[in-house]
């Protein structure tokens, strides 16, 4: 049977209204705690490994994720994975260089490195094409959800489009990243629990495993797709265009997730965090996103339900799903349109506020005129995205290939222009401007035919015109590659002592830079202190410390201390970072009122208190 009219039951969209208004709610309540310009865009650089693991698997998993994967494993199977399992090898350059580079050098925004690493014209260049791949990104998670919403509803997509994002941008726009991170921490879990509870509950229906794999085509068992075909779900299309540009960008230049490595307490936080989401969190976003559509698969060959490739997460949810729980699976959908759209709505505005209101605009104003700049940011990026609705709609037939085309392109020589700045000292700030510039007229002449035959093709392996918006990606890569390289051969490098703290082998001068004085490496272990307010500290970032707390720390004088509350529930946002400014008389820290108030922490509670730095 097919399911036919509306579907769902009036309580499912009880449901779903009702998950959009605490979502909203969730969000509105968090912004009581940003403050500034730091709350708004870094989360007030507070929280723990794990609450921003999770914040960050809703934001890979993205609107387009359940629709464009669930499709894909309906028509291919176990290879439609391919894209969440490439990410892997890009930890050792992650974990290892980049990360304690963008933490250690307190990056306001990607663009603010390319003006220490390579001058303010590279700077500029970069800031146009994050904005350009930020703005294009939001389209599409905007474009995704409309169309969810029209086949759900009967909406109108742009209608659905224009809804969602309105309440987005309610609690972006008052509580920056603090509101994202916690609504994403909740939405998170809600979209794993939905794709991994509807695969179980399917492969229980068909009575197990064994049952469920039989029923799938020979070729759906499979881990990978054949090297060169098809052309739009090749191997070498999904990993060059995944697994290099689109991951490469994710990892190193999307302004969404530089900001969560920010909002993390340290650098060995951020480590753990990033270890959890690419190797445990991953996989399983993996399956929940591909899983209803093997289910799916498997239904059609039982002969159960008639569904096509592009309905196959909300028939196979319709299916299985008592009325209610139904709801919440299609609320799984809207979590990760929300989850991705208003880390993208943050990261414009921060882009924007960093490094065009700040720089060119009003430098001497004060934070509070600079944070309503950045709320009212957040509404024209949500409104530029909403703008690009009809281009998608009118352009690409499937989101797919909507979404390959935008990631396989526009980051290109941002991706390579990071990967020669961090790992390469000779490379020099012309060459950079080069990549940057020439890299992005490169790749736009390419969508213009016969030019996208005469360049792309030669990247295609033989395969047609269909893997373009795939491997574009490869011939954009490449020819960015070729021009930094060469031009660096012609043009004269920066000295080394100007680029310390920015390029690989130089990470110790970048920890000494971020404390200001030499870093302590000792380890030590965390302690648990009563805090006391002390309003005859003179600075709000000073501390005093029981001697029996800086030694199990083995702390000392000048020492970066990050003070939290001792229920690790919290995940740090309830914290602060100070200095430890010598011994104190008791057993008691002693704090200035400012900096417990920023902490939101009570005059007299027990803390937890570790030595970052």
């Amino acid at each position: 049977m097919e399911p036919t009219g509306f579907i769902g039951t009036q309580l499912d969209i009880y449901v779903i209204i009702g998950y959009f208004v605490a979502v909203v709610g969730f969000g509105v309540y968090f912004a009581r705690y940003t403050r500034s310009t730091k709350d708004f865009f870094f989360g007030g650089q507070r929280f723990a490994w794990w609450l921003i693991a999770f914040s960050c698997i809703a934001t890979m998993v993205g609107s387009y994720s359940f629709q464009k994967y669930s499709e894909q494993g309906f028509n291919f199977g176990l290879s439609s994975t391919q894209t969440y399992l490439n990410d892997w090898y890009w930890m050792g350059i992650l974990l290892l260089i980049w990360l304690p580079i963008i933490y250690y050098q307190r990056l306001g925004s990607i663009p603010e490195y390319f003006e220490r690493r390579f001058g303010s014209t590279a700077r500029l260049a970069a800031t146009a094409i994050i904005l350009l791949y930020l703005v294009a990104y939001i389209g599409i998670n905007v474009f995704t959800v409309g169309r969810v919403l029209q086949s759900l509803l009967g909406w109108s997509l742009f209608s659905g489009a224009i809804i969602t994002t309105v309440l987005v941008t309610i609690y972006v726009f008052l509580g920056g990243q603090t509101s994202v991170i916690m609504t994403d921490l909740a939405q998170g879990i809600i979209l794993l629990i939905a794709g991994l509870g509807l695969f179980l509950v399917g492969v229980l229906h068909f009575g197990g495993f064994a049952d469920f794999w039989a029923l799938l085509p020979q070729g759906h068992r499979f881990a990978f797709s054949e090297f060169s075909a098809p052309d739009r779900f090749s191997f070498i299309g999904v990993f060059v265009q995944d697994g290099l540009c689109n991951t490469g960008a994710f990892m190193l230049m999307n302004q969404g997730i530089v900001l969560r490595f920010m909002s993390l307490k340290s650098v060995h936080d951020a480590r753990k965090m990033a270890v959890c989401w690419i190797l445990v969190l991953a996989p399983l976003a993996a399956i929940a996103t591909s899983g209803p559509g093997w289910i799916g698969r498997a239904l059609t060959a039982s002969g159960e339900l008639e569904m096509d490739a592009s309905n196959a997460f909300v028939y196979t949810a319709w299916f299985l799903c008592a009325p209610g729980v139904f709801g919440f699976v299609l609320a799984a959908l809207t979590a990760a349109l929300m989850s991705t759209a208003d880390t993208l709505i943050n990261a414009v505005s921060a882009v924007f506020v960093n490094d065009i209101w700040k720089r060119y605009v009003r430098p001497d104003a004060s934070d509070s005129h600079h944070l309503k700049v950045a709320r009212v940011t957040s509404l024209a990026a949500a409104a530029l995205g909403l703008a690009l609705v009809p281009v998608y709609y009118y352009q690409y037939e499937s989101i797919y290939y909507a979404h390959a085309v935008v990631t396989g392109s526009i980051p290109a020589p941002m991706v390579i222009a990071i990967l020669l700045g961090i790992l390469w000292k000779r490379y020099t700030p012309t060459a950079a401007v080069a990549t940057l510039v020439g890299g992005l007229v490169v790749i736009g002449i390419s969508f213009f035919p016969p030019l996208d035959d005469w360049l792309i093709g030669p990247f295609s392996f033989g395969m047609g015109r269909g893997s373009y918006g795939f491997m574009r990606a490869l011939y954009g890569l490449t020819a960015c590659g070729v021009i930094g390289i060469a031009v660096s051969f012609f043009t004269k490098p920066k000295p080394l002592e100007e680029i310390a703290g920015l390029v690989t082998g130089t990470q110790l001068d970048a920890m000494r830079a971020y404390k200001g004085a030499e870093i302590n490496r000792t380890p030590g272990k965390k302690a648990r202190v009563r805090i006391l307010a002390d309003a005859a500290i003179s600075d709000p970032e000073t501390v005093f410390v029981p001697l029996e707390a800086l030694e199990r720390m083995a702390a000392r004088e000048g020492d970066i201390l990050y003070v939290a509350d001792s229920r690790w529930w919290f995940g740090g946002l309830r914290s602060v970072h100070v200095r430890a400014g010598g011994v104190a008389d008791g057993e008691t820290l002693r704090i200035h009122p400012d900096a417990l108030a920023d902490a939101h922490l009570d005059d007299g509670q027990m803390a937890v208190i570790e030595k970052i730095i």
